[in-house]
Parts: C-alpha cells; sequence; structure tokens
C-alpha cells in the first residue's frame, strides 16, 4: 500500500467538504489536473454544491454527487460547457478513497458531478478525470457511504447531503467567483417559511379527546383573555376572599406631585414597602410577634431544631479530624538511648570476633582431624572391595 502513496504526484491545493455524515478533507493534483481542479475549486467557492445530495451510491465501487438536481442528470461547469478530460501517469484509481469527475460515458464531458472511489476502479483509468484523494481520517466519514441502503436504482434511501464546502488552501489565486452566498437571501426565505408553516398549522380537534368538551372550554377562555399574550396575575388578584392578603398597594402610584428628592417620602415608602413585603395584615403581625414572645421566655431550647446548622457543624468536625489524621506524626526518639545500643551491638560483635580470632587453631585441628578421618574411611572401603574382587575370582577357579 506503501508503494501507492510512494507513486502518487504531491498535492496543491485543498478543501474540507461538510456532510450530513462527517467532515472530509480533500487534496487536490491542481498541477497534475488544472481545469478539473479549477472547476472544483471555483465551484465551491460559490457554494455551488450547497445542499446538493450524493445520488448515486454503487457499493464497493463509487458513491456520485455534484448535482444540483439531486437526479444524476444536472450540473454545469464554471465555462458552461463540458471541459476535457486530463490524464495523468502516476494516478490510478487503485484504492479508495479518490475523487474523480463523473461523466455522461463519454470523452470530454466533463460539468459539476463527481464521486469518490470506495474501492479499486481500475476499469475507470483513462476514462474518468482522477483529480484529488481523501486524507486523514475522514476517510472513515467517507467510507460511511458505502454503508447506505440503496434501491434498485442505486439511489440511496435517506440521501446524504453536503451542508457545505470550505476551500483551505486555493491553488488558483486568479478564481473570481461569479457569485457568492447571499445570506440575505437565506434569511428571507426561512422568514417566508416560517410564515407559511404557521399559516398552515392545523387547529386542534379537541372533540377527539374524552375530556373534550372541558378542553374546549379552557381553550375558550384562554382566547377570550388574549390567548398566550394573557397577563401574569399576582395571588392579590386571585385570592380575593383571603384574608392574609392586602389589596392595597405599597404605595401611591397616582400621586405624582410626590419628589423624589424629598427624605421623608422616602423614608415612608421604605417603612410601608417592608410592611407590605414582612406581612400584610395586622394578625400575622401580632402572630409572629407572639410566637418570638414565647420563644423568649421558655428560653433557646424551645426553639425548633435548626438541622442545616447541626450538618453544617457535623461537616466542619470531619474536616478537623481529616486535617489532624493528614498531618505527619513526629516520631520522638531518645539518641542518647539508641546509640547505648548500638554501642552495644558493636561490642558484643568485637568480642564475638576476638573468641573465633583466638579458638584457630583449635578449629585448624579439628578440620585436619575430620579429614584424616575421612582417607582412613576411604581406604577401609578400598581394601574391603579388594577383598570381595578376591574371593570372586577364587570361586571362579574352583568352579573350573
Amino acid at each position: 500500500m506503501s508503494s501507492i502513496y510512494v507513486s502518487e504526484p504531491p498535492t496543491h491545493g485543498r478543501v474540507l467538504m461538510k456532510t450530513t455524515l462527517g467532515d472530509i478533507d480533500i487534496e487536490l493534483w491542481s498541477k497534475e489536473c488544472p481545469k478539473a481542479c479549477r472547476n472544483f475549486v471555483q465551484l465551491c467557492l460559490e457554494c455551488y454544491y450547497d445542499e446538493t445530495a450524493f445520488h448515486r451510491v454503487v457499493k464497493g465501487f463509487i458513491a456520485q454527487g455534484g448535482d444540483p438536481t439531486g437526479y444524476g442528470c444536472g450540473g454545469e461547469s464554471i465555462w458552461g460547457t463540458p471541459f476535457k478530460d486530463e490524464f495523468h501517469s502516476r494516478l490510478k484509481f487503485n484504492r479508495r478513497g479518490l475523487v474523480g469527475m463523473a461523466n455522461s460515458g463519454g470523452p470530454n464531458d466533463n460539468a459539476s458531478q463527481f464521486f469518490f472511489t470506495l474501492g479499486p476502479a481500475d476499469e475507470l483509468n483513462r476514462k474518468n478525470t482522477l483529480f484529488g484523494r481523501v486524507v486523514g481520517d475522514t476517510l472513515f466519514n467517507m467510507l460511511r457511504l458505502n454503508d447506505l441502503e440503496t434501491d434498485l436504482n442505486e439511489r440511496p434511501l435517506n440521501l446524504p447531503k453536503i451542508l457545505s464546502i470550505d476551500v483551505i488552501l486555493n491553488p488558483f489565486k486568479d478564481i473570481t467567483p461569479r457569485r457568492k452566498h447571499s445570506p440575505d437571501i437565506k434569511e428571507t426565505n426561512n422568514i417566508n417559511k416560517g410564515d407559511n408553516e404557521r399559516s398552515n398549522r392545523k387547529i386542534k380537534n379537541l372533540k377527539l379527546l374524552s375530556f373534550g368538551d372541558e378542553a374546549f372550554e379552557d381553550e375558550e377562555e384562554i382566547s377570550n383573555f388574549g390567548g398566550s399574550s394573557l397577563k401574569v396575575r399576582s395571588s392579590h388578584d386571585v385570592l380575593v376572599d383571603d384574608k392574609k392578603l392586602s389589596s392595597d398597594p405599597a404605595y401611591d402610584n397616582t400621586n405624582n406631585d410626590d419628589t423624589v428628592g424629598s427624605n421623608d417620602n422616602i423614608s415612608d415608602t421604605g417603612r410601608d414597602t417592608r410592611n407590605v413585603v414582612g406581612a400584610t395584615d395586622d394578625s400575622v403581625i401580632n402572630d409572629v410577634n407572639n410566637e418570638d414572645k414565647k420563644y423568649a421566655t421558655e428560653g433557646d431550647d424551645s426553639k425548633p431544631h435548626n438541622a442545616v446548622n447541626d450538618v453544617k457543624a457535623e461537616i466542619l468536625q470531619l474536616k478537623r479530624e481529616l486535617q489532624k489524621a493528614r498531618k505527619p506524626q513526629k516520631i520522638v526518639t531518645d539518641l542518647n538511648s539508641e546509640f547505648d545500643k548500638f554501642k552495644d551491638e558493636r561490642e558484643r560483635f568485637r568480642k564475638r570476633k576476638r573468641l573465633i580470632a583466638g579458638n584457630k587453631d583449635d578449629r585448624e585441628q579439628q578440620t585436619m582431624a575430620l579429614l584424616s578421618k575421612f582417607h582412613n574411611k576411604l581406604d577401609e572401603m578400598n581394601h574391603h572391595s579388594k577383598l570381595v574382587d578376591i574371593s570372586s575370582s577364587d570361586d571362579d577357579s574352583d568352579c573350573k
């Protein structure tokens, strides 16, 4: 496989194709196939391929796209007429991930349609222009085209589309697009599309539901109040009969004669606001005051138990214990005692060494005695073996 890449010439040009199956990174042989690459790059700059589909997929062979009609019968080159084929001796359809120009079956009939090879396609050599290759991990995104289900006409059941193509490296600096993508046109189309969708929105048939009558009454009530633009109401507006809610405002907005610069007015307004927010009824205020007095007389132990504070205290205690556990414990050792132990051990070792050196002669005599004993035993064994041999020879002579 490496020999294939070595035989291919270097590329000059790069585009990034964004599809519904993922990004596809394409490098171009702009020097070997200048017309095909110029045509492809300019069409990319003009957003010609945006929202076009891969209309034909032959498993293990090719995946074809680039037709704005989506059926393989359209498309034109940047010159308005088909352009000539371009072949090179070092460019062969011998592997997957190559990009070529599609034609109608005849020579010099290239327009806008192109294809990716999904495997070796040697039968296309010298028939179709090979102008690019897919590089990097994006090759696996391109190979997802090979997994699509197709009908009898080799058309995918779920058409993958090209979302956009970005020109990363333009090998032709003199290209001037004939027309560019206009975002205003797309936004206008989206707005019109949204208006059409709202106008074509279906009306709910609530009578089909088991509780349709009740839902229909609720819908009518909402529509009478203005639909989705219904004003948000507070509890003061809804709970009219509740004694604990006051319908009086915190301050009167109708009095426009008062100026903001008056300190007295500001302080009074602040007091009124605090009263309304804290409690809107005198009975409620009295109940709260009575509860406070009750707790004050009974002591702090009678107050409700605050679980949150207990949890916080427990967490703090655990943190402190954890910090204590993490601190290295200081090992206090008595250096004098340890040094005394060392001296005693060294003295014992020296005495033992002297004892061994003093008994050196005794050890040598003991070793020599053992060695002589071993020699005597060997001699006895040799003498015994000789006697056995002599007796066996005498027996043989008697038999004769």
